[in-house]
């Protein structure tokens, strides 16, 4: 059953540049299918979740990461009688703004960038999908629905304070509202965001040898979650062990979820998709015991897991890659392909933003290759 302050396609604010519609699919499912096609979506297979790309096949990558929040958005969504293919849309399209070496990048463009705006993955995602994806030939970017778009934007809330500068520059001639939530459909995107790392960094944590299972016993959840497995099966095979013990808690997330956004939505009975934007606060959350026992969990993983001195022995050398590559073509734009390097006529403040979107479209193996071919004599450019 469709909930009454679901979005509808029907009346949806449509795409900045005006098409047909399509006479078999949704405006939605047009969004999704034009993210799942796009040359950001592809490279997302190949940069870091938390392991860098090289160090293992079987970490998650962003990719796969996207794939496991969007299956989590269509559940969600479902149960609540949202529209799935709108929060499968902004779930997939998420991360598209993430640059190589995952948060690190992030950090090290950040740092290079503040003089001329900064860089924020989300207002990154947002300028892949209106205008680095140039394949259509009447429009640059995707031309997806405004609500899509809104979710991209804003799926963690209201843009308050400073607005990062690519997104100020795109809402200037397209508002999407950035002083409002956005749709019930893109915050179960952001919570599925959540639910989905929460348990694969435990899981990808286990996978390295960061720590055990027994490490975990004396957390909040998932220390639940193992004693119940223990108890249903004792002397269970370690991987079969961890593996029960992990989808337990994954389906107490989602399960609290649920429950705490159906009591939101029952208390402040939002009559329409409108009335969520403005209510002033998401529906859409984990409760307040689970969210306080999730920063315990997340307290673990940061002094054990992204701390862990292999871990930081990698940002390093990341942080320095992506420092360099800058300072390089900020200095030198003739070092990048083509299509690039025209930047060298603009001045600083315009070069450096199609330096750092050049960066941030890197993949992680790219991005080495890239820094090993332009300081390595003995490796052919």
């Amino acid at each position: 059953m469709t909930a009454a302050f679901a979005t509808s396609p029907a009346i949806s604010r449509g795409r900045l540049f005006a098409e047909e519609d399509s006479t078999h699919r949704s405006c939605y499912q047009r969004d999704r299918d034009r993210i799942i096609h796009s040359s950001a979506f592809r490279r997302l297979k190949h940069k870091t979740q938390v392991f860098v790309e090289h160090e293992g096949d079987y970490y998650r990558t962003r990719l796969t990461h996207s794939i496991e929040v969007a299956q989590v958005a269509r559940t969600i969504a479902r149960t609540l009688g949202l529209n799935e293919e709108l929060a499968e849309a902004v779930a997939l399209a998420h991360d598209l703004g993430h640059p190589p070496f995952g948060h690190t990048g992030e950090e090290a463009l950040q740092a290079v960038m503040e003089p001329w705006g900064g860089f924020d993955h989300n207002a990154q995602a947002l300028t892949i999908v209106t205008r680095l994806e140039a394949h259509y030939a009447e429009f640059d970017g995707l031309n997806l629905t405004w609500e899509t778009l809104e979710g991209i934007a804003k799926h963690n809330g209201p843009v308050t304070g400073e607005v990062p500068a690519a997104l100020a520059d795109y809402t200037a001639r397209h508002d999407l509202e950035l002083d409002s939530h956005a749709s019930a459909e893109a915050q179960v995107a952001a919570i599925s965001d959540d639910i989905a790392y929460n348990n694969h960094d435990l899981a990808d944590g286990l996978r390295a040898g960061l720590f055990s299972l027994e490490d975990l016993r004396a957390l909040p959840l998932i220390g639940r979650c193992i004693a119940e497995v223990d108890a249903r099966w004792p002397g269970l095979a370690p991987a079969r062990r961890e593996h029960e013990a992990l989808r337990r808690f994954f389906g107490l997330l989602v399960e609290d979820v649920l429950a705490t956004s159906r009591a939101r939505i029952a208390e402040h009975d939002p009559k329409d998709a409108a009335a969520i934007r403005h209510l002033g606060v998401p529906v859409v959350r984990f409760s307040e015991a689970s969210f306080a026992e999730l920063k315990v969990i997340r307290e673990f993983l940061y002094h054990r897991m992204y701390r862990h001195w292999t871990v930081q022995r990698m940002r390093r050398k990341a942080r320095a890659v992506v420092r360099e590559l800058f300072e390089m073509f900020l200095g030198a734009p003739e070092l990048m392909p083509p299509e690039w390097n025209a930047c060298a006529r603009l001045e600083t403040g315009a070069r450096a933003r199609v330096v750092s979107d050049y960066i941030a479209g890197m993949t992680d193996r790219f991005a080495l290759q890239e820094h090993r071919k332009l300081t390595d004599p003995d490796v052919r450019a």
